[in-house]
């Protein structure tokens, strides 16, 4: 089998595992976060976690970038970009301005997220970069292109100002939660999660390939339970929590 083909039968069955996992995150909310609870296994500090899991993501996807055939062309030097910009945020930025005093991650929930960003980072780069069909620099110009990364960008932005809105919550150090608002929150429980949903549905968009495809579906299969979950959390836990606010899709879930 060649590794064209091999992908592609990994995919696929990437694929039917997104939708198992999004069914299974219906009824059980992964064990991390304000959702963290025992009897996963050891554990570890959430900022190492969170670091050992988002970095094989870059680290992978550039590596295997740099030893393309496809290294000066500039579609793929832009794919590559795109890439990176959220991964150096996720998995070198972020884990150091979360507030995790004492909090602590399952090593089984960061080996299965280390398994999901080698599988999403070796398709990627791999299709992108080596055996998918080339793209001329024209591409660059394509609507799908166009389109994709104007979403890809405002997906980001979306994300790091929910983010930035999150933190601002516990200004004086706590770890605690509150009833987030302003912004996107005045609409959704998740803008943060309606970001990166935003921003993968626009990589699929702008690299046009399966890769892209599969993995856009598999954010929305990881975050939309867990938005739900968190919903239903902030309902819970506030008996003020605005009624009007849905989990991730403002108006609609």
């Amino acid at each position: 089998m060649t590794e064209t083909a091999f992908i592609r039968v990994l995919l696929y069955v990437w694929l039917g595992v997104a939708g198992a996992t999004a069914v299974a995150l219906l009824f059980i909310s992964a064990p991390y976060g304000r959702h963290r609870r025992r009897g996963w296994g050891p554990e570890l500090p959430a900022r190492l976690g969170w670091l050992l899991m988002e970095a094989p993501a870059p680290l992978l996807y550039l590596s295997l970038f740099l030893a393309s055939p496809r290294t000066v062309e500039p579609v793929n030097l832009v794919f590559c970009a795109l890439w990176l910009l959220h991964y150096l945020y996720r998995a070198f930025i972020y884990p150091f301005l979360i507030r995790d005093r004492g909090k602590t991650m399952p090593v089984a929930v960061m080996g299965m997220a280390v398994l999901f960003n080698l599988v999403n980072a070796y398709t990627n780069s791999r299709w992108l970069n080596a055996l998918g069909p080339p793209r001329e620099a024209a591409w660059l110009s394509d609507p799908r292109f166009i389109v994709g990364c104007l979403l890809f960008l405002l997906g980001l932005l979306t994300h790091l100002r929910a983010d930035a809105r999150l933190r601002s919550l516990r200004r004086d150090g706590g770890t605690g939660y509150a009833i987030p608002r302003g912004g996107l929150f005045r609409w959704v429980s998740c803008p943060n999660y309606l970001g990166e949903i935003a921003q993968w549905s626009g990589w699929a968009l702008l690299t046009w390939s399966l890769p892209g495809l599969v993995f856009a579906v598999w954010t929305a299969a990881n975050l939309v339970p867990r938005a739900l979950s968190h919903h239903r959390w902030y309902r819970d836990t506030f008996p003020d929590y605005p009624t009007n606010r849905r989990a991730v899709f403002p108006g609609i879930l």
